[in-house]
């Protein structure tokens, strides 16, 4: 275990002391908030340059209660369709609406000088119906009708409760808003960490290899403790990564975000930790909207989320570092390894599409067995915690991860031992498996 250990260290200081590591540790927690916060910056700077719009309006109904805005002006012109075509070229365009507007919808057109968009058409047509069915709604002759229903417009917020957790009144209300977002990033965290740092050995054990570094530290420790010191040594890494960004987003979260939210805010966020079904009551806020600062602000709950995370990154990234390991024993290029590492990252890539059919129902037969499967389990997984899944499933899949890592280090070594001395020639898989079937 000493010749082990100075692998792992040796391993560990190559990646912590190199600047890439320093900086994508630093900046990945302010990218994942700049990532949070992106929508609404582009919203607000992404709007385009004020248009006007000529309007001929031939029913007389639509153009007076057309509303301009920041992007879009309306201006009422008494000139022909044609004339305002090629006079009003300086415009963005000219809209035309029939006489039939009422019994025809359909005769509407936007003549524009420039490229349109989608949003532009769809504020237009969004204005047209809106009218339209005004107008329709005034034969009723029904007084106020518009007040009518402007005041029985109503919008439901809903809080949900897991009954099967607790019973009582007071209890923690679940969204599935905030579930799905926080299992999406966390399974796209643990998909980036199992092909990262999985082919990262890959590479480690190929450039050592070609300099024949391998034959000279073969002669002094076994070639499985040679493996298995560079994945832990590797692992290391990861976890440290993930202590870091676990330490500065409970930071950020328990700091930071008390002094951004307004006073009140925050109150009734802590309310609804502690359990008050009307805490968002007192804001006039959207119980999701404070249910998702809520769960950012709980230190526990956060806390937990990167316990998990943490042992299955672990667990994942020891299952398939150990077969990127012996794939890069086998091979003496990265193009030669493309082949060998094809039936490696395959279920990656299914964990990460099973992935996407969690939001639908995370508790499904699919979403179970693909949490279960140790090659799948660990993104699919990852993806289901923030529901609030059954902690017995959770410790079954972490124990079948576990326990298959430690079957497939034994498997992967067979293979390492013999690929390791092996040059100028790819294998293939019938040769692989002979590796696997010799006896030392």
């Amino acid at each position: 275990m000493s010749q082990v250990g100075i692998i792992i260290g040796r391993e560990f200081n190559e990646r912590v002391r190199k600047k890439s590591f320093i900086i994508t540790t630093l900046l990945m927690p302010l990218l994942v908030i700049g990532l949070m916060a992106a929508p609404a910056l582009i919203m607000q700077f992404s709007r385009g340059d004020e248009k006007h719009i000529a309007v001929i309006d031939e029913s007389g109904l639509v153009a007076p209660q057309l509303q301009s805005g920041d992007e879009l002006v309306f201006e009422a012109t008494d000139l022909s369709t044609e004339a305002a075509r090629k006079e009003l070229t300086d415009k963005f365009g000219v809209l035309y609406i029939g006489s039939d507007i009422l019994t025809n919808p359909n005769n509407v057109k936007l003549y524009v000088n420039s490229s349109s968009s989608m949003t532009v058409e769809n504020n237009i047509t969004g204005q047209i119906e809106d009218i339209i069915e005004t107008e329709k709604l005034k034969s009723y002759n029904i007084e106020n009708l518009s007040q009518i229903l402007q005041e029985v417009k109503t919008k439901v917020g809903m809080q949900t409760f897991r009954n099967d957790e607790s019973q009582e009144e007071e209890a923690h209300a679940k969204s599935s808003v905030i579930a799905t977002g926080v299992g999406f990033v966390l399974g796209m965290i643990l998909y980036m960490f199992l092909l990262i740092y999985g082919s990262m050995v890959m590479q480690s054990v190929i450039e050592e290899k070609n300099s024949r570094v391998l034959e000279v530290m073969v002669s002094s420790v076994r070639p499985f403790d040679l493996m298995l010191g560079k994945i832990l040594g590797v692992a290391s890494v990861a976890v440290v990564q993930v202590l870091i960004w676990g330490v500065l987003i409970c930071g950020i979260g328990a700091l930071v975000m008390p002094h951004l939210m307004p006073a009140d805010v925050m109150a009734s966020a802590q309310a609804m930790q502690q359990g008050i079904p009307d805490a968002a009551a007192s804001v006039n806020m959207n119980p999701e909207m404070l249910q998702a600062v809520a769960a950012m602000t709980d230190f526990g709950y956060v806390v937990q989320i990167f316990v998990y995370l943490l042992l299955f990154v672990f667990g994942g990234y020891l299952l398939y570092s150990a077969m990127f390991a012996a794939v890069g024993s086998a091979v003496d290029s990265i193009q030669d390894a493309q082949q060998l590492q094809t039936p490696i990252t395959i279920p990656i890539i299914l964990a990460l599409l099973v992935m996407m059919t969690i939001m639908n129902d995370p508790n499904s037969q699919v979403a179970f067995w693909f949490s279960m499967i140790p090659f799948t389990s660990p993104v699919v997984m990852m993806a289901r915690i923030p529901y609030g899944i059954p902690v017995w499933e959770v410790i079954l899949s972490l124990v079948i991860l576990y326990a298959s890592f430690t079957a497939m280090v034994w498997l992967a070594a067979k293979i390492y031992r013999v690929g390791i001395f092996m040059y100028g020639k790819k294998p293939s898989f019938k040769e692989l498996y002979k590796w696997v079937r010799y006896k030392y």
